[in-house]
């Protein structure tokens, strides 16, 4: 059984558990640990979780939202840490010690009954990861941080029947919002991130009937509305807007069941 939970998702912080059950034991694995450590306890508390019960930490990108605490928090309880060479190097080699592993694209890392499949995005950062995870049944896409959707994208993401998928912005908001032209050019741009309709174009893209779950991530609080987002994914996939879940930026998601 493959089930996640987000546990805070925009510019604030992000962090994902994803957990495969076996006959045995769960294996799960934090993908992105970009928030305090107290609010991390705090919210893994909240999902009947512990420091003790992750496996690993998967680092999608070095930016402070995502990275956030993942060297305290695994140096504190050991948790091995995976991210890309470019990640590393970004987040200007951090010392993690023997934690350290490094993740690469097309390259599969296994967990137990979870295995995990980094692949490429676009995005302003040195060396961008982001996730296919299955439990060799069911497979969820984590799709968080980049500004067009590759055929090398899709293809990684085909017939996921779970996806967590970044709506950043309402174009119209962003071009007519507060942010300095600077930072619109670098948010809209093709290495920036989704807007709600880019986000519909990929959730269209990979629409299939066994596509069950698809959750809103990554909201700008200043540049979105979470009606917006869900008016995009469900034009695009045919169902209600209250079929489409949104990610909280404090609260996250319940565990969602893939």
């Amino acid at each position: 059984m493959l089930r996640f939970r987000n546990l805070g998702s925009g510019s604030s912080g992000n962090a994902t558990v994803v957990e495969a059950r076996g006959n045995v034991r769960s294996h799960r694995v934090m993908i992105d640990c970009g928030l305090g450590i107290r609010q991390l306890d705090q919210r893994l508390q909240q999902a009947g979780l512990s420091a003790a019960d992750i496996d690993a930490i998967f680092i999608t990108h070095e930016h402070s939202d995502h990275i956030g605490c993942a060297r305290a928090f695994a140096l504190r309880h050991r948790i091995p840490v995976w991210m890309s060479h470019g990640t590393h190097a970004g987040a200007r080699e951090q010392d993690f010690g023997d934690l350290l592993h490094l993740a690469r694209d097309g390259t599969p890392i296994d967990f137990g009954e979870l295995r995990i499949l980094p692949f490429t995005v676009p995005h302003d950062a040195r060396e961008p990861l982001q996730l296919r995870c299955t439990d060799g049944a069911r497979s969820l896409g984590i799709l968080t941080d980049l500004g067009h959707a590759t055929e090398h994208v899709l293809t990684q993401l085909a017939h996921c029947q779970a996806l967590l998928l970044e709506c950043n912005h309402d174009a119209d908001m962003l071009a007519h919002g507060v942010y300095p032209p600077f930072l619109k050019k670098r948010v809209g741009g093709d290495h920036g991130h989704l807007s709600n309709a880019a986000a519909g174009d990929i959730a269209r893209a990979l629409r299939h009937p066994g596509l069950g779950t698809v959750i809103a991530a990554h909201l700008s609080h200043q540049n979105n509305r979470p009606e917006l987002a869900q008016a995009a994914l469900s034009e695009a996939l045919g169902c209600s807007p209250s079929d489409i879940g949104v990610a909280d930026r404090v609260l996250g998601t319940d565990w969602q069941s893939v």
